[in-house]
């Protein structure tokens, strides 16, 4: 074989040689995407959510709640489901303990960051 018709043996064989990537390198971009969903959104979500079932699992007698529907009252007896709420004076209501919206701190303390 002469010079030139080795290469161009050669440059026919190189295409064939190279192919297509594996198969699992076009999967990367998804697993890379569902993975900064999960630890951007899902993971963050999950434990706000986690922290929120804490506090109302941690429901105790005296403490100052926001319902779900906005409204600020005193626990002032706390059942399996249901809580016992002081909306005013002589205003009492029932709710369902989930929704409770969130605990708040006692009216003395001041916040964490300040």
């Amino acid at each position: 074989m002469n010079g030139p018709a080795l290469l161009n043996m050669l440059a026919a064989a190189a295409p064939a040689a190279a192919g297509e990537p594996p198969a699992y390198l076009q999967f990367l971009p998804l697993i890379a995407m569902a993975a900064i969903f999960y630890f951007l959104i899902l993971r963050p979500q999950m434990r706000r959510q986690k922290d929120q079932q804490a506090k109302i699992a941690g429901l105790k007698k005296g403490d100052q709640v926001v319902t779900a529907g906005g409204l600020i009252g005193k626990v002032i007896k706390v059942d399996d489901h249901i809580v016992d709420l002081e909306l005013g004076t002589n205003v009492r209501v029932r709710a369902v303990r989930a929704t409770i919206g969130d605990v708040m701190p006692p009216a003395g303390s001041a916040p964490a960051n300040d």
